[in-house]
């Protein structure tokens, strides 16, 4: 319904005509002039002292520039990990009120952990649109649940379903930069270029947030604008252009204890940390640098080499954009918050990785894997992570990483620029905050109150408190008495100064070694910090005072409650695993489209099944029939040189392959049958019109995932990276491809086969 001047629907009167009716417009929201632009700049598993300007030697002048002219906070925090940081940087309230306790990926059946934040829980790209702003994300989202991120979900829990009006980037937790999965508004698009032809996904963020101001301005110059801007950097993938990377070539060589002491100095010297402030020990389980073999060393230096490549190439791009809107004459007057969503990521493990992914198969990262390719780290042929010892030291001086809730996990970098409304050029602000803080502050700094209703759903409070006074004044009260904290089963409660933790370490990987990762968590060991004299967490005074830790446990469980943050759970993979909103049939029949997501498509994994597609072939004609996966990891049946091929690609380092004499011309339905032999290994016969013509053994298998998120199952083509080596991507199938069905009933292949026949005759 319009709204017309005052409360009324319509103000005017209707007659009989013209002559005898009275006229009235629709009142358009319009923001106030002068009304600063706000840019939010979301960086992805940045540590606190990998920015330059809080300490690191990595190279981030763009960064550094704003925090010269603008403002740093030491003492600022996130939630430890991706979704749940951005659901509360965007709505104001903690993780577990908007239903993102953990990652949207892993969601489970309870209101804090759901993944779904509802409209009750407005957006500030909502708030700010009603108010006159042009609103636009690009880059990562990761605010969706994995089964709302298909060609058929409603799309109410992509961005422009949550108050922003263009978008363009990658919906997951993380993308390939030289081949992501992109969306553009409200639809999957194709990559603009190659890698060959210099494509990084990096860049190209940075080239639709500028095109996407251009054509605001382009119609107007007064309408201010709020720019999410989250490029996937530095999470996995380390992908970067080797100029960016090589530029740093010996530059780690001394390693991570010596960096780590070295970064301790400079933030001292900056003033970022407080003066006295201790540097925790390197726990014995991360290796001392000094006891490491040669080749070792130099693998692991090159991987921060690519890592510290990669958050330079990222600065030089965010850069850009800062530039453009300082041509515009507008920089002054635009706030601009540039973050990290949580701590250096721990998930390279020891060694680190050539691909990343077997890390999310719980597959043991080796060193062996990794030295055959230290050359090609950071190219499109590599799905890197450094190791965790890298990690430790991108959160100097703080214990622990991504996932946790010491410092480590939840301290990370905030910088505010605007100059027209902040006073103190350069100075580090000293207040404890929490990312649901942010969304107050900006509505405080527009002068926007937040509304009680949402497109007409009332709202949840907001439960950030604006820090805006700070912005003027060094000393302001603003900062909180008060903040829990809960990610994957570890606990924290800051409180007046003081910090209860609690690590509860995840099956599997990153707990400490002697731990029970199957103990209850009432077992888990609290620790007490009186952080506002021990900044980084290096005396544990539980022992000394616990009464006091005890008035912390007590309290972090009334927040917990009061918060949605129960019941405990460390999302192991079997807790994980919920019920699918796709209704398992025992036949799947798919015709040439768009990627089909991996929540939707039918899964083969581990089962026996047939996968027939019904073509017409032509000698020449080539090209991919169905793949699932790419580069790193999954499955491709694919039309070559004349002949019928299947290959099975495990995370990169094996390739499988069962290939047919050459086809008969004509119409057929080719393709194959997997059976598998034991837990994660098979045969696959090839099959042509019912009849086996090759036979092999497919010795191993994927265990788990071809990829974290994206590399889809594609009919006709290969999205993304090629799960072959024989073939470059998108590798379209030229003849004509009508249908591929898959069947997973589970019966012996040859009744199938013979069932497919007469399914494929009755059509």
């Amino acid at each position: 319904m319009l709204t017309y001047r005052g409360d009324e629907k319509f103000s005017g009167s209707i007659g009989r005509s013209l002559e005898d009716s009275v006229q009235a417009y629709p009142d358009v929201t319009r923001a106030e002039p002068g009304t600063p632009n706000v840019v939010f700049v979301v960086l992805d598993d940045v540590g606190y002292a990998q920015i330059g300007c809080f300490g690191s030697d990595i190279e981030t002048p763009n960064f550094d520039r704003l925090a010269a002219s603008g403002l740093r906070y030491r003492s600022f925090h996130t939630t430890a990990m991706c979704s749940p940081t951005r659901a509360c940087l965007l709505t104001g309230r903690n993780q577990h009120t908007t239903g993102m306790g953990g990652i949207a990926d892993n969601a489970t059946g309870f209101p804090g952990f759901d993944g779904r934040i509802d409209k009750d829980t407005g957006f500030l790209s909502e708030v700010l649109r009603d108010s006159g702003f042009a609103t636009m994300a690009v880059g990562k989202w990761h605010l969706a649940p994995r089964e709302e991120t298909d060609l058929a979900a409603s799309r109410k829990r992509w961005p422009l379903g949550r108050g922003f009006e263009r978008y363009y980037g990658f919906l997951g937790a993380e993308a390939n930069q030289y081949a992501p999965d992109l969306v553009s508004d409200n639809h999957f698009v194709d990559q603009p270029y190659s890698a060959e032809e210099g494509y990084h996904l990096t860049e190209d963020l940075a080239d639709k947030a500028i095109e996407m101001i251009n054509d605001l301005r382009n119609v107007t110059v007064e309408k201010p604008f709020f720019l999410y801007l989250a490029p996937g950097a530095c999470h996995a993938p380390h992908q970067a252009p080797k100029d960016f990377i090589d530029a740093y070539t010996g530059r780690f060589d001394a390693g991570w204890d010596a960096w780590r002491e070295a970064t301790h100095q400079r933030q001292l010297d900056l003033g970022i940390l407080p003066a006295g402030t201790e540097l925790t020990e390197r726990p014995e389980w991360i290796q001392e640098w000094a006891t490491l073999p040669e080749v070792e060393k130099r693998a692991y230096s090159r991987m921060m080499e690519v890592y510290a490549g990669f958050l330079t190439h990222t600065d030089h791009h965010v850069g850009r954009v800062i530039d453009h809107i300082e041509a515009l004459g507008e920089l002054d007057n635009t706030i601009i918050v540039l973050l990290s969503d949580n701590g250096a990521s721990p998930e390279g493990d020891r060694h680190g990785a050539f691909n990343s992914i077997a890390w999310y198969n719980g597959v043991p990262l080796s060193l062996e894997a990794v030295l055959p390719h230290v050359d090609i780290l950071g190219s499109p042929e590599s799905h890197g992570h450094y190791p965790y010892g890298w990690a430790h030291a991108g959160n100097t001086p703080f214990q622990r990483w991504k996932r946790e809730c010491h410092e480590g996990g939840v301290a990370d970098p905030l910088i505010v620029h605007w100059p027209a409304g902040t006073a103190g050029r350069g100075e580090v602000r000293t207040q404890y905050l929490h990312v649901s803080d942010i969304m107050p502050t900006i509505l405080d700094a527009l002068d926007i109150t937040m509304p009680d209703s949402i497109d007409g759903v009332a709202q949840v409070p907001v439960e950030g408190e604006t820090l805006l006074e700070s912005f003027t004044v060094p000393t302001a009260d603003v900062a909180r008495e008060t903040q829990y904290y809960e990610l994957l089963g570890c606990r924290a409660i800051y409180h007046e100064g003081w910090k209860a933790v609690a690590y509860h370490p995840m099956k599997g990987q990153l707990y400490v070694p002697g731990l029970d990762p199957d103990a209850p968590f009432d077992e888990d060991r609290w620790e007490l910090y009186h952080v506002a004299e021990d900044f980084s967490e290096s005396h544990d005074l539980a022992a000394v005072h616990p009464g006091k830790l005890e008035e912390l446990i007590t309290l972090w469980w009334v927040e917990a409650e009061s918060h949605g943050a129960l019941p405990l759970h460390s999302s192991r993979p079997v807790e994980a695993v919920r019920p699918s909103h796709f209704s398992p049939r025992p036949r799947y029949i798919y015709r040439p489209g768009g990627p089909v997501a991996t929540a939707a498509a039918v899964d083969v994994r581990h089962r026996p099944h047939v996968t027939i597609a019904d073509v017409e072939f032509r000698v020449g004609d080539e090209g991919v029939l169905v793949a699932h996966g790419g580069r790193f990891g999954g499955y491709s049946l694919y039309v070559q040189d004349g002949s019928l091929h299947y290959v099975h690609n495990v995370l990169g380092t094996e390739r499988n392959r069962v290939s047919s004499p050459p086809l008969p011309e004509g119409r057929h339905h080719i393709g194959y049958a997997f059976t598998p032999t034991e837990r994660f290994a098979g045969t696959v016969d090839l099959l042509v019109d019912g009849e086996i013509v090759a036979s092999g053994p497919i010795p191993r298998t994927t265990i788990y995932s071809y990829a974290l998120f994206g590399e889809y199952m594609c009919i006709g083509f290969d999205d993304g990276t090629p799960v072959d080596d024989t073939y470059d991507a998108p590798f379209r199938y030229t003849g004509e491809l009508a249908t591929v069905v898959v069947d997973v009933s589970g019966e012996p292949f040859r009744d199938l086969a013979l069932e497919l026949e007469a399914f494929f005759a009755s059509q």
